[in-house]
């Protein structure tokens, strides 16, 4: 790679430094931002700046946002007797684009993973006790991995959560075990969360 100047070295090296991204692909983008008009690269760069700056969580739900309260959780559209807890902020995308659910979400932050050091206190369970307690919940759907670890974190939630009166429902089958929800297509999600079953 010596045979390019020190700056597209660097701007190669930092590229190659994203998910999924050799160093060939990292090259071509590099290239590309190169040659692309300055407007362009300006461009780039204040949305990559702003991403940073700009991108907070959601003080309900923790999903991604770039306001206090995230677009979902203000839509008086949505049921807020229905609340979805996945994983991650991705995961949460990922239900959303099956268009298969209707209700409010809670974002974890990870699941449990003891020989990780995450326990209980490490994810975000005493804040959903919290938004249960407030009352308007009736229906929890644990929307957690298949992973053991995910699995494990759904049978502590539900036990956990089995003190208020609500109904638990963990989403089906349609999910493969082993399987992240990011990576799940959108019509076997849809069949997981309308075929989700009770846990309690």
């Amino acid at each position: 790679m010596n045979y390019y100047p020190k700056t597209i070295r660097n701007a190669i090296r930092s590229i190659s430094k994203l998910p999924g991204i050799g160093e060939k692909t990292a090259e071509r983008l590099a290239l590309h931002i190169l040659r692309a008009p300055r407007a362009e690269a300006e461009q780039l760069a204040r949305s990559i700046v702003e991403l940073k700056e700009k991108t907070l969580l959601c003080r309900r739900c923790f999903g991604l946002s770039d306001a206090p309260v995230c677009g979902i959780c203000s839509n008086a559209g949505r049921s807020e007797h229905m609340l979805c807890v996945v994983e991650q902020p991705s995961d949460l995308v990922s239900v959303e684009k099956s268009g298969a659910f209707n209700g409010l979400y809670f974002v974890l932050g990870g699941t449990l993973s003891p020989m990780d050091g995450i326990g209980p206190g490490e994810l975000r369970i005493r804040e959903l006790a919290s938004r249960v307690a407030e009352g308007s919940v009736r229906e929890i759907i644990l929307a957690t991995s298949t992973t053991v670890q995910g699995e494990s974190t759904s049978a502590y939630l539900a036990e956990t959560l089995k003190r208020y009166p609500l109904k638990i429902s963990r989403i089906a089958s349609g999910v493969p075990i082993g399987g992240d929800l990011k990576y799940v297509d959108q019509v076997t999600l849809r069949r997981a969360m309308e075929g989700r079953r009770d846990v309690t």
